[in-house]
């Protein structure tokens, strides 16, 4: 089968995240194809396509707009195959953050018009190391609000990898 992997990443989780979800569907023994939307238009990409995983971070509320304007761009082929949303974020890293991760993706697709074959809310990642002053602040006291997680020197991976790998594979299976 011809797998198609739209995504874009912003710190890098997402992308590992990605690069994670191409592995599994190469060993599964499918053909893959990575379209990064930042770097580049989808027109062609979809082309033979089999299934079509979607991937993006949650930032400040949305996914990027350069994402979101890619899925609108390709909407009807989009829509003319199953598709799987790995929305990531670090409110579905908490049990009461899993209702406002939700609404990221609903908000998502309404601007979007695209609604997905299946959805997977996939929590992201803390990296310190990447962030100002002001970004680290932002984190601890608006993202992580009201949980004590210890972060560590750089950060700290929230993403339950078998339980996405577990995801992928039966949206994979059909």
């Amino acid at each position: 089968m011809d797998i198609v992997i739209l995504f874009e990443t912003v710190e890098g989780q997402t992308g590992k995240i990605v690069g994670v979800v191409a592995e599994q569907a190469r060993d599964l023994g499918h053909r893959v194809t990575l379209c990064d939307t930042a770097q580049k238009t989808v027109n062609g990409a979809l082309n033979g396509a089999d299934r079509v995983i979607l991937a993006a971070p949650v930032h400040e509320r949305r996914h990027p707009r350069s994402f979101e304007a890619a899925l609108v761009a390709a909407r009807a082929e989009l829509a003319a195959r199953p598709t799987l949303m790995l929305s990531v974020s670090l409110k579905a890293a908490f049990p009461d953050g899993l209702e406002e991760a939700r609404d990221y993706l609903i908000e998502m697709e309404m601007r979007t018009g695209l609604r997905p074959t299946q959805e997977v809310l996939v929590a992201g990642a803390v990296r310190l190391n990447a962030y100002d002053y002001y970004e680290r602040q932002i984190v601890r006291h608006v993202a992580l609000a009201g949980h004590e997680v210890a972060l560590g020197e750089s950060g700290r991976e929230f993403t339950d990898w078998s339980a996405l790998e577990a995801q992928v594979a039966a949206f994979l299976r059909g």
